[in-house]
This record gives structure tokens, sequence and C-alpha cells, in this order.
């Protein structure tokens, strides 16, 4: 009997099993640090990973549950620390790791991840300043896309209340962990599709914050899905994430970056009262240019009429022009009427009676053209005179001192008609006489002339008395 004789026969199936109980019990919890490989989402919505170094691979696998739940997108090139449990898979005669959760390896794999995405969309030309848009000077809605509970929304909230109160709508989201950015993205887009004038008022101007942590704590603004959600946005957006410090990949593709969630605030609007002294101090600039330009505009008028000088005065020569050229008018048509009579009577001495009617005929033929040419001439001249007359005398009726004693004005005369310009010009107890537009009244100066007269209330008339003497007239002043 050979040596192998007792040595227990296994099938194919018996052997694949024990391996892997061996397998699973040995190294039913391990971590593996490595490089991920190939990636490759089923359709059942499974992942299966390569985890590799320089020098060997092993094979992953990530069930449904625990993909929905990774707090990182795995990708190709990154490297890792997966969490699970190593088994075998019997049809291939292969050993695989169940992940179950899976994590960077360190800062410095993520930033080279980020560098890696900020150089692929900054080379589609994301980050550049041409494409990004301005803010709005005063939005009267804001939209922030944050967690509703945390205190990035207080903050936000009681600056802008301090600084100008706007309409606020917050769209609640996740800010840290699995699925944050799927949320950030749900709400930035939500935004934007909101219609103009519907029961949610769009907003003007959208805010994504939240307060600051640690690398991994801010990744979900880091990825490239929330970056161009971020960039396509048709709002103006301020991104607010993390303290001063943090930079995050949605700080390059937004319209503008705030260092804190309060300082997003105080971008977003400016401050009332600063508003409302400016206001006030162009409304007092306004009325004080307003002023200074009426006066200057009345002293001009105050000027000019100066030189108007007295309406007499401009129809003075006119008026000689016209009376002269009408003697003129009349005497040279009586002259000229006068030597041809003359001519005509010393034609008709020396002419014979026949001969003096037939020249009286031929003269007459030759006069009476001339005489309508005359009267023509003379119709016209007195024509035109006569318009420069009646020119000159709606002139001196829009200048004469009557139109403005109809608008309230009064000419005040001495008793020998001659007009007072002065309060001091009239002694006391002295007549006068006061012209109105429609009449005129007579009046007696009483008293002093004061520098500024004092309006008094109106008195009544005292009821006359019965005796025999006139009563007393009231003078101008009373």
């Amino acid at each position: 009997m050979s040596a192998t004789a007792n040595i227990r026969e296994y099938s194919v199936s018996e052997l694949s099993g024990d391996i892997r109980r061996v397998v699973e019990d040995s190294f039913s919890y391990v971590r593996v640090k490595g490089e991920l490989g190939r990636v490759m989402k089923a359709g059942s919505g499974h992942m299966y990973v390569d985890l590799k170094d320089d020098r060997a691979v092993i094979s992953g696998v990530i069930w449904k549950g625990n993909a929905a739940k990774l707090s990182i997108r795995p990708e190709q090139g990154m490297e890792v620390v997966a969490t699970g449990r190593l088994t075998t898979f019997p049809g291939q005669s292969k050993y695989q790791i169940v992940i179950e959760s899976l994590e960077p390896a360190g800062a410095g794999a993520l930033m080279a991840l980020l560098e890696e995405r900020k150089k692929k969309l900054h080379a589609e030309g994301l980050f550049d300043e041409a494409r990004k848009k301005p803010l709005p000077y005063l939005p009267s809605v804001i939209g922030v896309v944050t967690s509703p509970s945390g205190a990035v929304i207080r903050d936000i909230l009681h600056r802008l209340r301090d600084r100008f109160p706007v309409h606020v709508i917050v769209w609640p989201a996740l800010v840290q962990g699995q699925g944050a950015a799927a949320q950030i993205v749900r709400g930035i887009e939500g935004f934007n599709a909101l219609p103009e004038g519907g029961a949610v008022p769009r907003p003007d101007l959208l805010i994504v914050a939240r307060g600051g942590g640690s690398l991994e704590d801010l990744w979900c603004f880091n990825e490239e899905e929330v970056a161009r959600a971020a960039a396509a946005s048709a709002i103006p957006l301020i991104s607010a994430v993390g303290h001063e410090t943090d930079t995050t990949l949605i700080d390059y593709v937004s319209d503008r970056r705030a260092p804190t969630p309060t300082a997003a605030a105080e971008i977003a609007v400016p401050v009332r009262s600063d508003l409302l002294a400016e206001l006030y101090n162009k409304a007092r600039r306004l009325t004080a240019c307003t002023e200074r330009s009426f006066e200057s505009r009345r002293v001009a008028l105050i000027s000019a009429s100066r030189g108007l000088g007295r309406p007499e005065k401009v129809l003075d020569i006119p008026a000689q022009r016209l009376d002269r050229a009408e003697e003129r008018l009349s005497g040279a048509l009586s002259q000229r009427l006068e030597r041809a009579g003359n001519r005509l009577g010393l034609a008709a001495s020396g002419i014979r009676p026949q001969a003096l009617q037939l020249a009286l005929r031929q003269h007459r033929r030759q006069l009476d053209p001339c005489r309508e040419r005359l009267a023509a001439v003379g119709q016209r001249f007195l024509a035109r005179y006569d318009e420069r007359l009646t020119g000159t005398s709606k002139l001196l009726d829009s200048l004469s001192y009557k139109n403005v004693m109809q608008r309230g004005y009064a000419l005040v005369l001495d008793g020998e008609g001659r007009v007072l310009r002065s309060s001091a010009e009239p002694q006391a107890g002295q007549a006068a006489e006061i012209r109105f537009h429609d009449g005129s009244r007579r009046a007696v100066f009483d008293g002093e002339p004061s520098a500024t007269p004092a309006k008094s209330p109106a008195k009544k008339p005292a009821a006359p008395q019965k005796s025999g003497k006139p009563p007393t007239q009231k003078t101008l002043f009373d």
C-alpha cells in the first residue's frame, strides 16, 4: 500500500470551501493601503476595484449598500486605505477583499487629487475671471445653500439683519459626509430652476456656506459635480466655505469667494445707514444747487430789466419819425398837385378852346396813371407806417405800468401829481393819491416810515359818529 493511500480525498468544491473558511477566519478584519487601479461600477450598484502597489494586486468588491455610504468617490490612481475582510471566489480560484469602508491615505493623496481636478477645470476655462458674473448691488432675495441647524445660517441672518434686511430662502443640505455633494448640487440647481414671478421668489444672489473643518470634512466642496454646478449657475454665487485659510474647489469657480460665512453676508448687501446718509447728503446738495441756480437767474433778470429803460423813452423817437413822415407825405401830395395845376393853367392860356380841350384830354390821360400810381404809393406808405405804429403801440401797451397794476400793484402820487418812489419822501399829514388799475383813491400819510413794516391783523372800520363833524379819514398804513 502506498503512503498516499491514507490521505483524504477532497472534491474541488470541498477544498475551495475549506480554503475560504481558513482565509476568512484568519483575515476577518484587515486594513489595506494601496492605489486604486481598475474602478468599475456594475449595473446592480456593486463596485469592483483593484488595490495594487509596485509588486502585487488584490481584487476588491464593494457591495451596493456600502458603496452608497462611502465618504469619497473612488477614482483610478487614488491612494486609499480599505477596511474589510478577505474571502475567496471559488468560481475563479481567486481571493478578494470585501471592502466595507474606503478613505484617502492621508492628506497628501487628497491634495494630489485636488490638484489634478484643479488642473482639469482650469484647462476647461471654469476659473477664468471673464466668465464670472457681477454681484447685484442690492439683492431683494438671497438664497442660501447650507445646513439649517448649524451656526452658519444664524451668523448669516444676523449679519444681514444688521446691515440691510432682505428676504432669505434657505435650501437645506448636508455640508459633510456621504451624500453632501449631491444635496449641494440639488440646492444650486433648484434655485436656478425657480421661475420669475412664481410662488417662491427666485433669488437674485446665492450663498453656499459652511463652517470650518479639516480637509476631509470640506471634501464635498471639492467634488467635481459641485464645482461644475456652481460654474453653471445663472444666478451670481458667493462661496463661503470654511475659514479664511481654507480653500476648496468651489471657491475657484464661484463668482465671488468670501473668507467666512459672515463675510459673505457683508459682501452680499451694503450698509443701510450708509445708503441713507449718502441719500440725504445728495438731497441737500441738490437743494442747494437748485437754490443757487434760481438766485443767479433772478439776479440776471433784475440786471436785464434795468437795461430796458422806461417804455415811453423807447417809443419817443419812432413816434417822432412817424409824425414827420405823415407831414411830409401830405405836403408832397399837395405840392405835386399844385405844380401840375400851374402847368395846366399856363398851357391852357396859349391854346384855343378846341386845342385846349384836346390838350386837357391828353394831359388827363397822362395824369390819371400818375395819380393812380401816386395814390397806390401813398397807400402803401401809409400802410407801412400804420403797421409800425400798431407794433409800437402794442410794445408800449406791453411795457406800460398799467399792466403791472392789474397784477395787484398801485401807483402812489403826491398832491402835485409826482410819483413817490420812497417811503421817506412824503411828510406826515401830506395828501396823496393812490392809483389802481380801475381807479384811484385819496389818502393822507401819517407817522414816520419804518425800516421793515410789520404785518398787523386787519382792523374793523370804526362805526361813523352821528355828530355833525365828518369822520376822520384813515391813513394808508392803518
